[in-house]
């Protein structure tokens, strides 16, 4: 797996600045004291507002503070690369929303670092509603849940980008040219972590697995489906 190195770089010649406060110093004479800077929380102004609100800013503080973070840790690495679903949440440039489902064999979404994964786009209905939204706003939600084992999930909050298959195997090489049995993906996303952090168990039902015959990639209209919910033809 790639490392990224993520420690900042100092000029040459220079050095990170020493704090002149704190326990066992003098408070710097020349000046006088600055109010200290607010600290940066996770998660929305909404978000934020609503807590103070309803009067949970405290547990959302300790949440923040114990389980939010800027990276994948080993064991959200482990959990995504057994994941056989995942949602995916889209916005355009209005703010117009969308969900969609992405799925195939554990491993069909890969882990490139602690701090980037991607997953694979297939042929499919033509309409691109979440590439399309990507193209116009790169911020995405992603949420895996694993309903047999474990039964927890993983929010991966990021920016997205668009790579075509020839360019991002070129990067990646050792990423299978069938990531699911007889489907190869025409183009990944890539997303860069910004937030990743649990989803509790305590609403999440139990399902058990269903060994059957899946029909990947198929075009035949009654193994995909059809028209499920009777909408062609009616206005």
């Amino acid at each position: 797996m790639t490392s990224v190195d993520n420690s900042p770089t100092w000029p040459a010649g220079s050095v990170p600045a020493t704090p002149t406060t704190g326990p066992g110093t003098a408070a710097p004479t020349d000046r006088p004291l600055q109010e200290p800077t607010p600290r940066e929380l996770p998660g929305s102004d909404g978000e934020h507002s609503l807590q103070t609100a309803y009067g949970t800013t405290a547990r959302a503080e300790r949440f923040y503070d114990d389980q939010v973070r800027e990276r994948l840790l080993p064991r959200m690495i482990e959990f995504v690369g057994r994941m056989e679903m995942m949602f995916v949440a889209t916005a355009d440039a209005h703010g117009e929303c969308d969900s969609s489902l992405r799925a195939g064999e554990p491993g069909f979404i890969r882990v490139l670092d602690d701090r980037h994964l991607a997953y694979p786009e297939y042929r499919g209905n033509g309409v691109h509603a979440s590439l399309g939204n990507i193209s116009e706003n790169g911020n995405v939600g992603l949420l895996m849940v694993d309903f047999v084992e474990d039964m927890i999930g993983l929010h991966v909050n990021g920016k997205a980008w668009i790579v075509e298959d020839d360019l991002f195997r070129a990067q990646y090489p050792a990423v299978p040219d069938e990531t699911s049995p007889g489907r190869r993906a025409d183009r990944w996303v890539v997303v860069k972590v910004d937030e990743a952090y649990i989803h509790c168990r305590k609403h999440i039902p139990r399902m058990a697995r269903v060994t059957e015959r899946r029909e990947w990639g198929t075009d035949d209209p009654a193994r995909k489906g059809g028209d499920f919910f009777g909408a062609k033809g009616v206005h």
